[in-house]
């Protein structure tokens, strides 16, 4: 089905749209902090949870040996799942509202 397929494809581009924004506000809070962020934190925050942390912490970690980031991006991760949940459940009573 067609709707299906453009639906699939909406998710996918919701999913790439967030990580790679994730990346950029790490950058930014980099830059406005004035301290070293790594803006990986940044790209976990996205609510695959926990497989978008456990990447994010994957990547750092093969970039610098000493990078352990792990439970940073398990914070962020699990912001971002409790995020996406409540940002449903606003949408659910604006729809119910709606009918």
């Amino acid at each position: 089905n067609w709707q299906t397929l453009g639906i699939m494809g909406l998710g996918l581009v919701a999913f790439v749209l967030d990580t790679v924004v994730g990346l950029l506000f790490g950058k930014l809070m980099s830059v406005l902090s004035g301290r070293k962020i790594n803006p990986l934190i940044g790209a976990a925050g996205i609510s695959a949870f926990p497989m978008a942390g456990r990447l994010a912490a994957q990547v750092a970690q093969e970039e610098d040996f000493e990078n352990f980031i792990l439970m940073h991006a398990m914070g962020a991760n699990t912001a971002g799942q409790l995020g996406s949940v409540m940002a449903g459940g606003v949408l659910l009573a604006l729809v119910t509202g709606l009918t």
